[in-house]
């Protein structure tokens, strides 16, 4: 299993969002590091076939990533995504599995189970209208996994958690990563040097260092250095 992004450039006009990008990424968790304006968004909106390179492509197992079969695999929390607020949740997550493709019979046995893991279970019949910030956030991570994705791809996943949901979020990822390509891209140093197997650092729209987490004896000190110096 392998995602391979080949010589990825995004350009709008005369900016270059995100230049000649090359990465493979394997089973594991992968930490997407920089600062707001650094291309991350742009990067990840591309990984998701969402948004089409001006050169190069982004390949999983030799599918393209704006292929149907790779959409079916894919597990996506965009930095704000939409709902509908007078849907309960519950809603919310069954309309979400049929633009899956999953039966209804499975989709509320997932949904469920799902409830439970982002600790929304008691929440599930209220309208999303009614949820905090840190909900909405937790319902979106639970849209994310409904296919059992093997590619997931969560664009500043903890915004609006406190301090216990960003450790249970913590959990939960470092239990998917086993069995998934994981990448969380933040400006939050502290949401990944505890979870990610590697740390991938961007600016200006390049990546400025890429190395296992493991061989990183201080994260945020290395973090001020690239983007400081």
């Amino acid at each position: 299993m392998e995602l391979i992004v080949d010589r990825l450039t995004k350009q709008y006009q005369n900016k270059i969002a995100v230049d000649r990008i090359n990465l493979k990424l394997n089973y594991g968790i992968y930490g997407l590091l920089g600062e707001n304006g650094a291309g991350k968004t742009t990067f990840i909106r591309m990984l998701c076939g969402i948004l089409k390179p001006t050169n190069g492509t982004v390949t999983f197992d030799g599918m393209d990533v704006s292929s149907e079969e790779y959409r079916a695999i894919l597990g996506y929390l965009p930095q704000e995504f939409g709902y509908y607020p007078d849907f309960t949740g519950m809603d919310f997550l069954l309309y979400m599995s049929s633009l899956k493709g999953l039966t209804k019979t499975t989709a509320k046995r997932k949904a469920i189970k799902l409830f439970e893991l982002v600790n929304l279970s008691d929440c599930a019949k209220k309208k999303i209208k009614t949820y905090s910030g840190g909900m909405k956030q937790r319902l979106g991570i639970a849209q994310a996994l409904l296919n059992d994705p093997k590619v997931i791809i969560l664009d500043e996943p903890t915004a609006g958690l406190d301090p216990k949901e960003r450790v249970r979020f913590r959990n939960l990822i470092k239990e998917l990563g086993k069995d998934s390509i994981i990448l969380l891209s933040t400006h939050i140093v502290s949401d990944i040097e505890n979870i990610a197997d590697d740390v991938i650092m961007m600016k200006d729209g390049q990546i400025i260092f890429e190395g296992a987490t493991s061989d990183i004896s201080d994260l945020e000190r290395l973090y001020l250095e690239k983007f400081e110096g």
